[in-house]
């Protein structure tokens, strides 16, 4: 049975917003936005719960080193713009690293070898990451860097009762779903400075993932009210081509499909 390719995206972007909420839940305010520029998040294996951290670590502003044995998963972590960079040894990563954490930069790395190798190495040389993967222990490294000082993020239970709202069109996305964006940033609240900062940054970091489709987990009433915002926006003209909006609720929650 064939996967809804829209199924895919949101699923992915739900991922991904629920890494985000929990890095950026301790993330310092830098400017108008929590942000952990400055911070070194190791992410382990480049498999797909490894990728879904290093989007949410680019969307928190981290630097981000991950590992794989598997080079055609690197050359495509690359085209999906999940990593900036894929080197052949931890020396090259660290060069990158240091400089961007030095800095304050969002950057991700990928080091072609086991992540098993890279993490002895590290070890040996003193590189400690800030934050590490929800993954299982990958032999015992994990716990080495946890006694060290490092934390594991994992996602916040109850941001899972969010609603998700995604938005799409089928004309002219690069356009209109700015536009859309900013209909979702007056409704949310001042204070909300961790949604602003992913309405922002997401739809750069989601990139080929979620390809023409811009998400934002949030509460039902605020969903209500981007919906209803957008539905008139559509029907005075202002927003003149067709808006797909899914409404994507909690557990077995039926999701609901509006299209103006």
């Amino acid at each position: 049975m064939q996967t809804d390719p829209l199924d895919a995206a949101v699923d992915f972007a739900r991922q991904v917003n629920l890494l985000y909420a929990a890095l950026v839940s301790t993330a310092p305010i830098t400017e108008t936005e929590p942000s952990l520029g400055g911070k070194l998040l190791y992410a382990a294996e480049l498999d797909p719960q490894g990728r879904v951290l290093v989007v949410a670590a680019n969307i928190a502003g981290a630097a981000s080193l991950v590992a794989t044995t598997d080079h055609a998963a690197g050359k495509q972590a690359i085209r999906d713009g999940v990593v900036d960079f894929l080197v052949n040894s931890l020396d090259e990563a660290l060069r990158i690293l240091k400089n961007q954490v030095r800095k304050r930069e969002t950057v991700a790395v990928c080091v072609a070898a086991a992540p098993g190798a890279v993490e002895r190495e590290m070890l040996e040389r003193g590189v400690l990451p800030d934050l590490l993967s929800t993954g299982e222990a990958h032999g015992s490294n994990l716990d080495v860097f946890l006694k060290q000082g490092a934390r594991c993020v994992k996602t916040d239970v109850a941001s899972e009762a969010s609603v998700l709202v995604t938005w799409q069109v089928s004309v002219a996305p690069a356009r209109w779903l700015p536009q859309i964006d900013a209909i979702a940033l007056e409704r949310l609240s001042a204070n909300d400075l961790a949604s602003r900062r992913w309405l922002r940054l997401a739809p750069r970091y989601l990139g080929r993932l979620a390809q023409g489709l811009h998400v934002l987990a949030c509460d039902r009433e605020s969903a209500e009210r981007l919906i209803e915002a957008v539905r008139n926006e559509v029907d005075r003209g202002g927003i003149p081509v067709p808006v797909e909006i899914l409404l994507r609720g909690p557990g077995s929650q039926p999701d609901r499909r509006l299209r103006f």
